[in-house]
C-alpha cells in the first residue's frame, strides 16, 4: 500500500500541470461601438400662410409664388414635390393650371430674383390631373438631391392660370363662384441603404 501512494500523488500532479497548461488565453478588444438614426427635417419660408389665396379671379388671370425649401437633415436624401388634398368645385379644377419650376434665389414673399433651371420642372397641368398623377413621393417631381448638410436650400416658382379658351360662355358662367384648392407638398426621404463606413 505504501507503493501505491506515491503513484496516485504523480497521477494527480500530471493532471494539474495539464489542467494549467490549457488555461492559457488572450484577448483584444474594440470597446464603445455605437449605431443612432440621422435626423430628417424639410421645412420652408412660407411662415404658415398658403401660397395662393386669390379671390375674385377672371377667366385667362395667371399669377406666380416663390417658395425656398430647406433641408436641416444630417443624412442624405431626395426631395420630390407632389399634390394632395385636392377641392372639387364644378370643374373649376380642371382649369387651373399649375406649373412648378426649380431654381434659384427668390423667396415666399417676392419672385423677383428668381432664376429657373432647365430641368427637373412639373409640367404645366391642370390641379385635377395633378392629383392623380402626382400625389405622393414615389409620383413626385421636381427631384432635388440632398447632400445630408445642414441648411440646404432649393427654390421653387410655382405659376397658374385660369383657362377657359376652349369652353362655351354658358360653361363660363358656371363657373362663377367656384372655389377649387390643392396642398404643395414637398418631402424629404433618406437614401435607401447608403454606403457607410
Amino acid at each position: 500500500m505504501l507503493g501505491a501512494a506515491p503513484l496516485a500523488v504523480l497521477v494527480a500532479g500530471g493532471m494539474v500541470w495539464q489542467g494549467s497548461q490549457a488555461a492559457f488565453t488572450a484577448s483584444t478588444r474594440n470597446a464603445g461601438n455605437s449605431w443612432s438614426t440621422g435626423n430628417v427635417v424639410l421645412n420652408d419660408d412660407d411662415l404658415g400662410a398658403a401660397a395662393f389665396t386669390v379671390e375674385n379671379i377672371v377667366p385667362g388671370q395667371s399669377g406666380e409664388k416663390c417658395i425656398v425649401v430647406t433641408s436641416q437633415s444630417n443624412v442624405a436624401g431626395e426631395v420630390r414635390a407632389y399634390t394632395q388634398n385636392l377641392i372639387p368645385s364644378r370643374g373649376m379644377e380642371d382649369r387651373i393650371f399649375i406649373d412648378l419650376e426649380q431654381g434659384t434665389g427668390g423667396s415666399f414673399a417676392d419672385c423677383t430674383d428668381f432664376i429657373p433651371a432647365a430641368e427637373n420642372t412639373v409640367p404645366e397641368l391642370p390641379l385635377s390631373t395633378l392629383a392623380t398623377v402626382n400625389s405622393d413621393f414615389a409620383t413626385g417631381g421636381s427631384a432635388w438631391q440632398t447632400a445630408g448638410t445642414p441648411g440646404e436650400t432649393q427654390s421653387y416658382r410655382a405659376t397658374w392660370r385660369f383657362e377657359t379658351g376652349d369652353m362655351s360662355q354658358d360653361a363660363i358662367n358656371a363657373l362663377q363662384g367656384a372655389r377649387t384648392g390643392i396642398d404643395l407638398v414637398w418631402e424629404l426621404q433618406s437614401d435607401d441603404s447608403p454606403t457607410a463606413p
